[in-house]
């Protein structure tokens, strides 16, 4: 079964900040191959929501790059993976459980 992919608002803000540090950092085409990958990693996810690793007792985290980690939450009743963040993996982790 394929499970629904929902976006909070803070993962949609989190997504593009890290667009926006692709950019800034190195251009264009490297935005584009992110991307990409995102699209393909949450297709993953909306087939197999149980590739990430399981990090609490709801959220579970799945590192799609050595510099991104997509944290989200699955809800079994409703089959949805709900996105939570979009997180930057050089970002001090401290800074990470203020978020969730």
């Amino acid at each position: 079964m394929i499970y629904t992919v929902e976006w909070t608002f803070l993962a949609s803000e989190s997504y593009f900040d890290e667009l926006e540090f692709i950019y800034k950092k190195w251009n264009l085409q490297e935005v584009l191959k992110f991307e990409e990958l995102v699209v393909s990693e949450l297709k993953r996810l909306a087939k197999n929501p149980n590739i990430g690793k399981l990090q609490t007792r709801k959220n579970y985290f799945l590192v799609i790059s050595k510099q991104t980690t997509i944290i989200y939450r699955i809800t079994e009743d409703v089959k949805s993976v709900e996105l939570l963040l979009f997180w930057n993996n050089l970002k001090n982790p401290a800074d990470l459980t203020k978020l969730l």
